[in-house]
């Protein structure tokens, strides 16, 4: 290991240095509290808050990896249920491992009836992410002494139970808001077209494009390093919280629309743009500054190149606008209108500002009958393996430490009340 030294108030830190098996060096500050100092890094843009061994994300070269797999590979050769197996148990199951997966996920996928009537003290027309917060937190008071989350064996079987139980509750989240009744799961059918009934019941026919769909959607949705909503979940389970608990905290911090709701503010967009003839108008208001107008579902914070889950999620988006015949539909066409500009035009591609997975998913889940705002239970149903395996991953370090952030403070110094 190597040094990096860091002069201070005339004092010279020694700072280890570590190396990633992939990714850039990580400078240790631990160390600097001793010298009376903190760094600075708002938003934790250039700050490894933990060590990870389940997701990697190089944003210049547009690289994704779950345990060291290509996302491309993952969509095309796995389904989500293998994905979750990786990501949380480390590798691919051979057959075997996942058939007893997959039999222990049906075996927790039951809702008790007591956690069926916390929605009914929602209205119907209630945001379905707060039902889901709800019903999750109840999952915290259910289980709570029956688990203990500092054995390996109960994490993981709580790990399972919660991936088991998030897609049950999401279609009762839609259930809910629909007012209809709630429906059995058939586990036979296989992950996604189970939760399409769960969904849909026999008012959606079983469509395999769509499946498919649904499930390219929770595989590259799985995991995304250390993001706002996963950081949430690390924070609130490093104080010892209970898992159900702490992955409550990842739901409503995923809702945002800076986060897990941006596919929801992107298709509210293509209803306000409404038209083609209204394209050039809106690029217009997009390209000034001083407009507070913004093209949502293009660009993304972390990859600099083009998002590898879009690539994925666009051929994806374009089979479910061909199997519905929908590409004359008017957001749709507004939809491909702007992701030619998007591709095409100097001020976009010198930006790149290309369209993301946020844009595409939106596109393709509203084409699919989906609500808009069911699109970040969505978001939330695939991100919470993600959720669990790094909540796991912490609590298996034992020298896992509370989260305490520091501080630049600049308001009063100490002053004294007036008799």
């Amino acid at each position: 290991m190597t040094n990096a030294t860091l002069t201070y108030d005339n004092q010279q830190v020694e700072l280890p240095v570590h190396t990633p098996t992939l990714g850039n060096d990580v400078i240790d500050v631990r160390s600097l509290s001793k010298a009376k100092a903190y760094t600075f890094d708002p938003g934790y843009l250039s700050t490894a808050s933990c060590e990870s061994k389940i997701t990697f994300i190089n944003g210049e070269k547009g690289i994704l990896l779950y345990r060291g797999y290509p996302i491309e590979q993952l969509a095309e050769k796995c389904n989500f249920t293998q994905v979750c197996h990786l990501l949380l148990h480390g590798n691919v199951a051979n057959a075997a491992e996942q058939k007893s997966f997959d039999d222990r996920l049906n075996a927790h996928a039951h809702i008790d009836k007591r956690i069926e009537n916390v929605f009914q003290a929602f209205d119907k027309k209630a945001h379905p992410m707060a039902m889901l917060a709800s019903a999750v937190s109840a999952l915290a008071g259910q289980y709570h002494s029956s688990l203990n989350i500092h054995d390996a064996a109960d994490r993981l079987t709580l790990a399972e139970m919660i991936i088991a139980k998030i897609p049950v509750l999401v279609a009762m989240c839609y259930r809910h808001a629909q007012g209809k009744p709630y429906l059995t799961s058939q586990p036979e059918l296989g992950y996604a077209n189970n939760f399409l009934h769960l969904l849909f019941g026999d008012e959606q026919a079983i469509n395999p494009v769509f499946a498919t769909a649904l499930d390219k959607i929770f595989t590259l949705h799985a995991d995304h390093e250390q993001n706002a909503s996963t950081s949430t979940v690390r924070l609130a389970g490093s104080t010892g919280t209970d898992g159900f608990a702490a992955v409550t905290a990842g739901i409503t911090a995923l809702w945002g629309p800076a986060h897990g709701g941006a596919n929801e503010a992107c298709l509210k967009m293509l209803n306000e743009i409404g038209d083609v003839a209204h394209i050039e108008k809106y690029i217009a208001k997009a390209k000034d500054k001083d407009d507070p107008f913004r093209l949502m579902g293009f660009g993304h914070r972390v990859y600099k190149n083009y998002d590898p889950r879009a690539t994925i999620m666009r051929e994806t988006c374009h089979a479910i606008l061909n199997e519905l015949g929908k590409h004359d539909d008017p957001i749709f066409k507004v939809a491909l209108s702007l992701e030619k500009i998007a591709l095409e035009d100097p001020y976009f591609v010198e930006r790149k500002l290309y369209p993301n997975v946020d844009f595409y998913s939106g596109v393709t889940l509203n084409a699919l009958g989906f609500p808009a705002n069911i699109f970040t239970n969505l978001f939330a149903l695939a991100r919470t393996v993600g959720w669990v395996a790094h909540w796991h991953e912490m609590l298996s370090d034992p020298t896992h430490k509370i989260g305490r952030p520091r501080q630049l403070y600049t308001g009063s110094v100490q002053r004294d009340l007036e008799a």
